[in-house]
């Protein structure tokens, strides 16, 4: 078999085999296939697709090619969410919570951030102490105990993918759904969960920017979930502003903490809800959506959604009175108020530029290697569909540095404010 004829089959738009599959990702995983060549492959599947089965073959095939987790070990029904990201998505810290309050093991292996705001990893790390890597077997004795722990990344999980989105990054073949899909699930089925809830983002601040993108990504991905024997389903949500209030990696945590007070904003809350009863349903803890959604408010009345991420915060090395004191998390020197500059209703935030802006400020990352500044960031006091009155604060600027005109333009440029306007729909599909 020769790299040279898989190329050619795929560039005539031919469904390749098992075997040329495998072949591939061995050939990358060993060095054996040069990397001119794979990036090769992967601009004939970037314009030609892949079918179900390719899909799914291409998925198992990275998955296979390193660690595979065994969580039998842990009682009950494993249950892991993932969203293809967006801006203020801290969804997963409370999420993450209030399912194992309801005693529903949640191992979640989460990642970091390149670009906007940092990921879960970056702000779990703004709580001082936290610890985002811990050895397996650490990890399925916390999940055993406390049902709960968000990590990063255990040995050697799906290392043909880190392979391959090295190149596909380099090569502007990242917006293939095909790669995408056998990427995301390669991974989430190597990190041995039995349920899967996916978050698909939609929107100007989405890595899918058209509804129609969105679904096709989310089908393909609930197939090779399905495909595997792994209960699997997605929604689509909307990421045409940013999620909640605050974007920043402390500012975020203390978003998740107000949420599991009781006092989050209110598309967060319903994100939160609405994927939470999706896998509480999954895991056998309730019949219906609306049973799993009663159950998951009353994590918060009664304060145990709180403490579980109490517990969590704890076991992993982290001050657990953060939760009562979260200042005790870095502090930006300067709080610098936006004022609106004329009156009217709030008609556009534009959720990729907010994220720009708080990477400017030193809340994400330019370069994989770069230093995170958790204390800055932006906290939204108007979104779309919000009346506003001239000179009235849109929001507030987190920065160490008082000299950011830069960064004001930039968010003047990126929110409207006209006569009427109203409040895009957070959940946009489910896809089963």
């Amino acid at each position: 078999m020769r790299m040279l004829d898989i190329i050619e089959s795929k560039k005539q738009g031919n469904k390749l085999s098992d075997d040329e599959i495998q072949f591939f990702v061995d050939g990358v995983v060993d060095g054996s296939i040069p990397d001119y060549q794979t990036s090769a492959l992967l601009m004939a599947i970037y314009f030609n697709g892949m079918t179900d089965s390719e899909q799914t073959k291409l998925t198992m095939a990275m998955m296979h090619s390193g660690d595979h987790l065994n969580l039998s070990s842990i009682e009950g029904i494993k249950v892991d969410k993932h969203s293809t990201g967006g801006v203020g998505d801290k969804t997963s810290i409370p999420l993450a919570a209030l399912v194992a309050a309801l005693g529903i093991p949640v191992p979640m292996i989460s990642g970091r951030g390149l670009g906007h705001t940092g990921g879960t990893l970056d702000k779990l790390e703004a709580i001082p102490g936290y610890k985002v890597e811990i050895s397996e077997s650490d990890f399925k004795k916390q999940v055993q105990k406390e049902q709960l722990a968000i990590i990063g990344a255990t040995g050697n999980i799906a290392p043909a993918d880190k392979k391959i989105y090295a190149l596909r990054d380099v090569t502007a073949t990242v917006d293939s759904i095909p790669l995408i899909a056998g990427s995301i699930m390669s991974k989430k089925i190597a990190s041995g969960t039995d349920a899967l809830v996916i978050d698909v983002k939609t929107g100007a601040g989405a890595f899918m920017k058209t509804l129609d993108d969105s679904r096709a990504l989310a089908k393909a991905l609930v197939k090779i979930g399905q495909g595997v024997g792994m209960d699997c389903m997605a929604l689509i949500s909307d990421m045409n502003q940013p999620l909640g209030n605050a974007i920043g990696n402390a500012l975020e945590i203390k978003e998740s903490i107000d949420l599991l007070n009781g006092n989050g904003p209110k598309d967060l809350l319903e994100l939160v809800l609405t994927l939470g009863s999706h896998m509480v349903v999954l895991a056998g803890k309730a019949q219906t959506l609306d049973e799993a959604r009663q159950k998951l408010e009353g994590t918060i009345t009664d304060g145990s959604a709180l403490e579980r991420f109490r517990a969590m915060v704890v076991a992993q090395g982290g001050d657990g009175s953060v939760v009562d004191h979260p200042e005790i998390m870095p502090q930006a020197k300067f709080k610098i108020e936006l004022p609106a500059k004329e009156s009217g209703v709030v008609s556009e935030i534009e959720a990729d530029e907010m994220g720009i802006a708080s990477m400017l400020l030193g809340g994400g990352r330019q370069k994989a290697d770069d230093q995170l500044d958790y204390a800055v960031g932006i906290v939204l006091h108007k979104k779309i569909g919000d009346k506003v009155s001239k000179g009235e604060s849109l929001m507030t600027i987190y920065s160490d540095t008082e000299q950011i005109d830069d960064i004001k333009e930039q968010i003047y440029q990126n929110v409207k404010i006209t006569d009427s306007a109203s409040a895009p729909e957070l959940i946009k599909e489910i896809i089963k």
